[in-house]
């Protein structure tokens, strides 16, 4: 049986298989296809010489060229990519492509009215992307430098700041979650990597995943810090979430740290080649509930551990496998992350968030930071 032709239309620059495929940043979509066992690209002169040079595609089409043909084959009709593709297809002989499951709906369409037979890839058009090679996994050993450069900064500033009544201050302003953010996101460029929707959330903001933050920190308060940078040069992201205090923590809160960690020292150790991350998870669900942690949903939302315990990473910030309540079996040299989290308005929240390739034995640590939490 020939091998299905594989069809993307994308801005690699946002688009992870794209990414992947070409091995190219490209800020505008362009035409990506296999013609046998040749990968093939199709781009305008802007970005002709470099693709051709830098790229991992076999072939680099001028899209000009092709659209001259278009206009040739399809003379009555505008021409926009779906009559370059019915084209391309022509000239490679190629009846049918394959197409992920994000493939623009209105490209599809008008290519199916061409006479192009497409089929929508049934589950990721790329399965290969899980496991991820020595130099993917470095990759995302350097996003998480960054992420730790950006958690660093956050701390550096926690530990500057002052409190005078009950509100953290540096450099003689009320310290909130915009400015703590902005000190993060500047870290992570400085380091190589680009940061958005950067949490740094405190009290009962917390107590919400992903809530970013917003206002005032306070003292005596849990901070969650979650960076997650893409890093520039190659793609890959990094994950990684701290939970911070500055001041006097209490009982309550020392406890509610503690058993987060506990339920993250648990996942690691369980985490291994074949193993099936529902176990993983409900290793971490058993150890919170016997710590008297309930899981519940209520009118203003759910309390407790509400979310899975980890989830792929690499071109993507969530890209599979993930480690939840569904089942699935871990593969050696998938890359996850770990991040248990528990969270109670009034009390807040807590969630600490290490990312490590998974092997036949114990799992790889590709992410660094300390775990000291409480800043006086």
């Amino acid at each position: 049986m020939a091998t299905p032709s594989i069809l993307l239309y994308a801005a690699s620059s946002h688009n992870a298989d794209q990414l992947y495929f070409g091995q190219v940043s490209v800020p505008d979509a362009f035409i990506a296809f296999t013609s046998g066992r040749k990968k093939c690209a199709v781009v305008n002169g802007l970005e002709f010489g470099r693709v051709k040079r830098d790229s991992a595609f076999d072939q680099v089409f001028p899209l000009e060229d092709l659209l001259q043909e278009a206009k040739k084959r399809y003379q009555d009709r505008k021409i926009t990519a779906a009559e370059v593709i019915a084209t391309l297809a022509r000239q490679h002989d190629i009846k049918q492509f394959v197409v992920p499951e994000d493939f623009p709906a209105g490209l599809a369409t008008r290519l199916t009215r061409l006479g192009v037979e497409i089929e929508v890839a049934d589950g990721p058009i790329f399965p290969q992307r899980e496991i991820k090679s020595e130099a993917e996994a470095a990759a995302i050993r350097e996003g998480n430098r960054c992420s730790a450069a950006g958690i660093g900064a956050a701390e550096k500033v926690l530990r500057a700041s002052t409190i005078k009544a009950g509100k953290l201050y540096h450099d003689g302003a009320v310290l909130t979650s915009e400015r703590l953010k902005m000190a993060i996101e500047i870290a992570c460029i400085e380091a190589g990597a680009v940061s958005i929707d950067t949490i740094a959330a405190g009290g009962d903001q917390a107590c919400d995943p992903h809530h970013r933050g917003t206002g005032p920190l306070r003292a005596n308060e849990l901070i969650i810090v979650d960076v997650f940078p893409r890093v520039t040069a190659t793609g890959f992201y990094g994950d990684m979430t701290r939970t911070f205090l500055k001041g006097q923590a209490s009982d309550a809160q020392r406890a509610l740290v503690a058993t987060v960690r506990q339920g993250q020292l648990a996942a690691l150790k369980t985490i291994k080649a074949g193993i099936n991350g529902k176990k993983v998870h409900e290793e971490v669900m058993t150890i919170f509930t016997r710590a008297g942690y309930e899981t519940k949903r209520t009118d203003q939302g759910s309390v407790g551990f509400f979310h899975g315990t980890g989830h792929g990473l690499g071109l993507e910030i969530h890209e599979p496998p993930r480690i939840n309540s569904t089942d699935y079996r871990l593969k050696r040299g998938s890359v996850v992350t770990v991040e248990p989290g528990l969270y109670y308005p009034g009390l807040g929240g807590c969630r600490i968030e290490d990312v490590v390739q998974v092997t036949d034995t114990k799992p790889k640590l590709l992410s660094k930071f300390h775990y000291e939490w409480e800043l006086k």
